[in-house]
């Protein structure tokens, strides 16, 4: 069966069919699916036949033109066009006036079509690494006498393809809601209290089991979801007041927060080559803040806010969250548990420090000022919250350490250089030289942790 499938796909290389992208992926789905009927074809001839029909399946050229879609343009627009610095009426953040940063700017329709192929392309590559190093890990462990499912055999690579693909429209579509809405402990609220609309369907239709807590087992959750809250709002913010590129560049430190709060409230001391390994990423958001041109505090401090909420709240699970902290609490139900009680706690902090009459009035200027357009941008944005953070559970929990390190580094590669394609950050070659050390470190760090960590 599986000589017969590397056959065809070297067969399918040599023929070198030049079709669209649907008439490509028909063929794919077709094939795929009378392959997989293989399995449970007893007869030879029968397989024969079959394989000879994928063969011609995958050999016949489907390629047909697709006449292009008319595009309809925002007509009731205020003052804002795509590809245009955006200036809403100022808010209110932290008891400063504020307008919409203009670090990160929107492309107009044009160019934005030209950025798509780029960011999928990106996007594309950065899967395919981090599937090689899936696919390389599950082989290893893989039982020759075991027939396994699709998803046993694909699932990982599944989960990682949606992992990088929900987080990048989180990152583009979150900067887009901020550059149209500048009001970003409302945006971070509302994107926290859009998971309730996946999760608590799930939980009346009885397709995920409704996790049961009591009181003393929610507060032991406490401190995890303000954890949780801290790193949610800290990113948020930073996305807003810099640009994203450079917001992923300061969290990728969260390394060097994470050995501190190890070490202070856990006593966890790891070898130095550990340590010597945090070095490069020092150094290199050191490099990429002095030469990012819209450096500004707000943002570093909101990023390493966020970093801090990460490290606190894993540093929190290693000591305290071993025990029984409720009934149906998987990785799933944990996170969505944690994502209720952070919005409680959001809630008032967020109303205090914005103002409900300044949000009120901001999201009517942004409504009017971009319709349609500027709600999808607001939901797009809460969805791909939630749902990125759902598959990463499921991706992250299946991969070995050295898989999860590559994985993790090529997810923020793929995200800041296709942050820097969309909305055109200018980067100086000095940021670009420290960004690959700050990334390179953050992969270096965690395979030295893995290696030389192990008691």
């Amino acid at each position: 069966m599986h000589g017969a499938a590397f056959q065809f796909a070297e067969m399918e290389h040599v023929l070198n069919i030049d079709c669209s992208f649907l008439a490509s992926s028909c063929k794919f789905c077709l094939t795929s699916r009378l392959l997989i009927q293989l399995q449970s074809m007893p007869s030879r001839p029968l397989r024969g036949v079959v394989l000879l029909l994928a063969a011609v399946l995958l050999t016949v050229d489907w390629s047909f033109a697709v006449p292009k879609a008319t595009r309809t343009k925002l007509t009731s627009q205020v003052g804002v066009e795509l590809g245009q610095q955006v200036s809403l009426s100022p808010g209110n953040f932290a008891g400063r006036s504020f307008g919409a940063k203009a670090q990160d700017k929107v492309p107009d329709e044009a160019s934005a079509r030209s950025t798509d192929a780029v960011s999928l392309a990106l996007a594309a590559a950065g899967c395919a690494v981090a599937m090689r190093a899936a696919s390389a890990a599950s082989e290893e462990s893989e039982a020759p006498a075991e027939e396994k499912s699709f998803m046993d055999k694909y699932g990982v690579a599944i989960y990682i393809g949606l992992w990088y693909l929900f987080n990048i429209g989180y990152n583009i579509y979150n900067k887009k809601a901020l550059i149209s809405y500048p009001f970003p402990w409302a945006c971070a609220m509302w994107q926290m209290t859009f998971g309730w609309l996946i999760f608590c369907p799930l939980w009346i239709l009885r397709v995920r089991k409704t996790p049961k807590l009591t009181v003393s087992q929610a507060v032991t959750l406490a401190p995890a979801a303000l954890g949780h809250l801290a790193t949610h709002v800290g990113a948020v913010v930073a996305f807003f007041a810099g640009a994203v590129s450079f917001g992923h560049i300061v969290k990728a430190s969260e390394p060097v927060v994470s050995s501190f709060l190890n070490f202070a409230f856990l006593g966890e001391v790891m070898p130095w080559q550990v340590y010597a390994s945090l070095l490069p990423i020092i150094g290199g958001v050191g490099i990429a803040s002095a030469s990012e041109l819209s450096f500004n505090w707000l943002c570093f401090g909101a990023a390493m806010g966020s970093n801090l909420g990460s490290a606190s709240r894993a540093v929190y699970s290693k000591k305290v969250m071993k025990g029984d902290i409720g009934e149906n609490m998987d990785s799933s139900n944990t996170f969505s548990v944690l994502t209720i009680m952070a919005t409680f706690m959001l809630i008032p902090i967020s109303l205090a420090i914005e103002g409900p009459t300044a949000m009120v009035k901001g999201f009517k200027v942004a409504l009017s000022a971009g319709g349609s357009h500027f709600m999808w941008q607001m939901i797009l944005s809460g969805f791909y919250y939630y749902m990125y953070n759902e598959v990463a559970f499921q991706a992250l929990g299946k991969l070995d350490p050295v898989s999860h390190a590559v994985c993790n580094t090529m997810k923020r590669v793929v995200i800041i250089i296709t942050a820097i394609f969309v909305f055109r950050n200018p980067v100086t070659p000095l940021g670009i030289l420290g960004s690959c050390v700050a990334i390179a470190g953050t992969l270096i760090y965690s395979l030295a942790k893995n290696k030389y960590s192990k008691k």
